[in-house]
């Protein structure tokens, strides 16, 4: 069974010079529900005042996006095996280099999740089967090239 995913995309050039590359990057991202999302080049690709700081760049939503779906994988599978998780974080980062066709590209991807248990928490060798089974089933992994470490971390 296949599922489609939409989002929508808004920018205007708003009176700016296109031409002389003097224009905003800042756009819209439209998801169902009626979510809004500023977002924006990243200012280290495109300087300011021409990117947006305080909105999301695509390669920060990247790994956001796999942080994000490795965690609700992880929240599935230590409840099926028993555990109830109480809290969850992520310190996640990705490196951004020339790849080995001298593309650039988000080469690899760090997560460092952090979760809490109410009671026993599984020891580190549990924690990281859990974590890999997350990894397994993770949509988003699952359909890019790119590398993805997963360094768990307890409480």
């Amino acid at each position: 069974m296949a599922h489609i995913y939409t989002a929508g995309i808004h920018w205007s050039l708003d009176g700016a010079d296109f031409a002389a590359n003097r224009y905003s990057r800042g756009h819209t991202w439209t998801f169902d529900g009626g979510v809004e999302v500023p977002a924006s080049s990243s200012p280290s690709i495109v300087p300011l005042p021409h990117s947006v700081e305080a909105a999301v760049d695509p390669e920060e939503a990247f790994v956001a996006s796999l942080s994000s779906c490795h965690m609700l994988w992880f929240l599935d599978i230590a409840r099926q095996a028993g555990h109830v998780v109480t809290a969850y974080d992520d310190a996640a980062d990705g490196e951004m280099k020339r790849n080995g066709e001298g593309r650039m590209a988000i080469t690899s991807v760090t997560l460092r999740p952090r979760a809490a248990f109410e009671g026993d928490a599984p020891d580190m060798a549990a924690l990281t089967a859990l974590h890999h089974k997350a990894h397994e089933a993770c949509f988003i992994a699952n359909s890019v090239k790119t590398e993805i470490w997963i360094e768990p971390r307890t409480s």
